[in-house]
């Protein structure tokens, strides 16, 4: 212990001018924050280190106080991100610094799925040249989109098309790491490090693995110490054959706004009536016809944004348990945390490390994704990654890529219209009261994250929901199936649209019950078979 144990400023003056350095973080959910700060303090004070490249599979700090990146965002000290996300803001605040370092070109910048960073650390670990897969294909990662490139100084291609074994593929180019900043819950004198206390446990064996691999080094940031053998071997997460160096922050927040809740990592099980219901207003409208896009037994994957709100209408339903919830960061079943704690899920069957998930969805494992939107062309094709009137409005492509490109089923949740649209939800209805000033279905979308000509060849079932309209995709185009009661086809949907929208000859009405404050009594069909 003594060897390995040091301050965290001497952690800091470790890196070497030009590292590449791997952080392990989600948002605010198991972020080394004091480490990263230590190195943005050493760089003030000493001009060190310089030109480092920071790998994020998914962002390192959050909009809550939780810096993460941003200790980093200083001139000299970043020379690239390779990111899966970034901290995102309001659309109120100031860019946060290193999205204004990435918007004004002063450093290289690659967006690349979250999944294929967490795998290229495998790749890198295991001396192979980097990954050959399809996720990706036909979006802003696609070298025909932009290869992932975030401004006009990226210049290099770490993205390629290439043919193999008679098919067409992505190759993604592994990046050799040589320091990996993880985080856990306690290191032991041999530095084997457990996460007893961690909400998820993400890549940060595979990140400990690049580093050594590599002939790097691995600093851990943990909560607190103790002795040799005091911790059982199988809850070790990562061995101290890998770690080189520990850190110390005794403070560190489980996730962001969190300081400690045994629910959020399995310890415990939180009761279920903790929970608040969610608030009415459209949000839940669209919500509520989502979940009736559920059947029984099913495994479904959510995101941020209005997706989660589902798991508290089942809740409000008495349906909890009747699906598992699995969440990039690791958790499965439970109840998934919404909001400022999104990533954690109280009460999780499992944490799986995130590597691991992401490799469960790439390949379709699952039954039907819930996910948000951003902006919609007249192909379907999907934005959610990036808006360039409020950059750091969005946080980047995360795991999206790597969860649509396998899923059957996508169910696309969010408003019709964005920027100050007011609705109200009475006498059973619709009412706008006033239009949002941008559209959302629009010709061209600034970012295809998810492209619905490919997703016509995968054969995938792809929904859009609002609160006025559904919308399924077919090799036509949008067809609207459904209009909520109180809205206006012509007034409301078609003109507030700037593609052209089919309406089917059976448009119906969405479901009068969704419209009302009151439990539904939503009953699920069962799961028709293990790969429907």
């Amino acid at each position: 212990m003594a060897r390995k144990l040091i301050p965290l400023d001497a952690a800091a003056a470790l890196i070497a001018e030009g590292a590449v350095v791997s952080v392990s973080s989600s948002s605010g959910v198991a972020c080394p924050d004091a480490t990263l700060k230590a190195i943005g303090e050493h760089f003030r004070r000493t001009g060190r280190p310089r030109n480092l490249t920071a790998i994020h599979p998914i962002a390192a700090g959050d909009m809550y106080g939780i810096e993460g990146v941003n200790h980093l965002a200083q001139p000299g000290l970043l020379k690239r991100v390779v990111v899966g996300s970034l901290p995102s803001g309001t659309s109120s605040m100031e860019s946060p610094p290193i999205w204004r370092m990435i918007i004004d070109g002063e450093i290289e910048a690659y967006n690349l799925p979250s999944g294929v960073l967490f795998h290229l650390h495998r790749e890198a670990a295991a001396g192979r040249p980097g990954l050959l897969t399809k996720v990706g294909w036909d979006t802003v990662v696609d070298p025909c989109h932009g290869g992932g490139k975030m401004n006009e100084r990226t210049c290099e291609d770490i993205v390629r098309r290439v043919e193999f074994d008679g098919d067409e593929w992505l190759f993604y180019k592994a990046i050799p790491v040589d320091v990996a900043i993880i985080r856990a819950t306690t290191a032991d004198e041999r530095g084997n490090l457990s996460m007893e206390h961690e909400g998820s446990y993400l890549g940060a064996m595979d990140q400990a693995l690049a580093a050594h691999n590599n002939g790097g080094i691995v600093i851990a940031q943990v909560k607190r110490l103790a002795k040799a053998g005091a911790l059982p071997a199988q809850s070790i997460r990562v061995p101290g054959t890998l770690v080189d160096y520990i850190v110390v922050d005794p403070d560190q927040l489980q996730a962001s706004q969190t300081l400690y809740d045994p629910a959020i990592s399995g310890e415990v099980a939180a009761p279920l009536s903790e929970f608040e219901t969610v608030e009415w207003g459209v949000g839940k409208v669209i919500a509520r016809r989502a979940a009736m896009t559920l059947r029984q037994g099913e495994t479904v994957n959510l995101g941020f944004g209005i997706s989660a709100l589902v798991p508290y209408i089942f809740l409000e339903e008495g349906l909890h348990g009747e699906t598992t919830w699995a969440i990039e960061q690791g958790a499965v079943g439970g109840l998934p945390l919404r909001d400022f704690a999104f990533g954690c899920a109280s009460n999780p069957e499992a944490i799986m490390p995130s590597p691991d998930q992401f490799t469960f969805f790439q390949g379709g494992g699952f039954d039907r994704s819930l996910l948000s939107f951003v902006e919609v062309n007249a192909a379907g094709s999907v934005n959610v990654s990036r808006l360039s009137a409020i950059p750091h409005i969005t946080s980047g492509i995360g795991g999206f890529i790597d969860i649509t490109t396998g899923a059957r089923s996508i169910v696309f949740s969010g408003n019709f219209t964005a920027g100050g649209l007011q609705a109200d939800i009475e006498g059973g209805g619709l009412r706008i009261r006033r239009e949002g000033r941008f559209k959302k279905f629009v010709p061209e979308i600034e970012a295809q994250t998810f492209s619905g000509d490919m997703a016509m060849k995968r054969g995938q079932a792809i929904t859009y929901i609002t609160e006025r309209c559904v919308m399924k995709l077919d090799d036509a185009g949008l067809t609207i199936t459904e209009i909520a009661p109180g809205a206006r086809l012509q007034e409301d949907v078609l003109d507030q649209a700037d593609i052209p929208l089919r309406v089917s000859p059976d448009l119906r009405q969405m479901p009068a019950e969704i419209f009302q404050p009151e439990p539904m009594g939503l009953q699920l069909a069962p799961k028709a078979d293990a790969r429907q």
